[in-house]
């Protein structure tokens, strides 16, 4: 089982999040969902540490950077010896925190990206009436020397495919995967408020359509 973490992996968020692949703009690959892994019966089970595991999130308007994350709700994965199998991992997004801000200024953005201001609950991710998200994985490759771990990404019932490389970091009976920072464009999955890609006649009032995440994903074998 020692092998499984040289060689492969997954998430999270995944969730939802979750490097970026060798570009520019170190963007994650994004396309179309694919048909999620399938385990065998003699895969063993990891399942996530909710306690230590993270999404780091970045998003940025002309004016601003914020910074903050989001926990993991619940998440495993299978492996039979050297090879992951399937995984799938669900992302509570009521548990967005923004990082650089305090007080009311911070509880104002939290509230107006989960979407609990009256008039504004769609701007963002309107935690309501969607307040998961899911990451399941459909893919684990090597490409350039990296483990690049495929995954359906869905977001207010939107699904996209995205790829992106992981680290592997084997303790045992416990793994610990990490990524660098990658970026994903949230106009994807119809987050569009302020985006420029969709909205005419905004000037500088807009917001990227880029977030940036990282991810941190502690699991144990059950």
């Amino acid at each position: 089982m020692n092998k499984l973490l040289s060689k492969t992996f997954i998430i999270a968020f995944l969730g939802l999040a979750i490097t970026g692949c060798k570009n520019e703009n170190n963007k994650a690959k994004t396309g179309d969902a694919q048909d999620a892994r399938e385990a065998t019966l003699e895969a063993e089970t990891f399942k996530v540490k909710t306690d230590e595991s993270v999404i780091h999130w970045k998003g940025r308007k002309p004016t601003a950077t914020h910074t903050g994350t989001i926990k993991l709700a619940e998440g495993s994965f299978k492996a039979n010896d050297s090879t992951i199998e399937s995984g799938r991992f669900v992302i509570d997004m009521k548990s967005i925190e923004v990082s650089d801000l305090k007080g009311k200024d911070r509880s104002d953005l939290e509230a107006h990206l989960k979407g609990t201001v009256k008039g504004k609950e769609g701007d963002f991710f309107n935690t309501e009436e969607y307040p998961e998200a899911t990451f399941e994985i459909t893919d684990i490759t090597e490409e350039n020397g990296q483990t690049m771990l495929s995954g359906n990404l869905t977001i207010k019932e939107e699904t996209k495919n995205i790829s992106f490389p992981v680290n592997i970091t084997n303790r045992g009976d416990q793994v610990e995967i990490s990524s660098n920072e990658f970026s994903i464009d949230r106009t994807n999955w119809k987050v569009n408020f302020g985006s420029k890609s969709v909205f005419d006649g905004l000037g500088d009032n807009f917001v990227y359509d880029d977030i940036n995440l990282r991810l941190r994903l502690v699991a144990e074998k059950s």
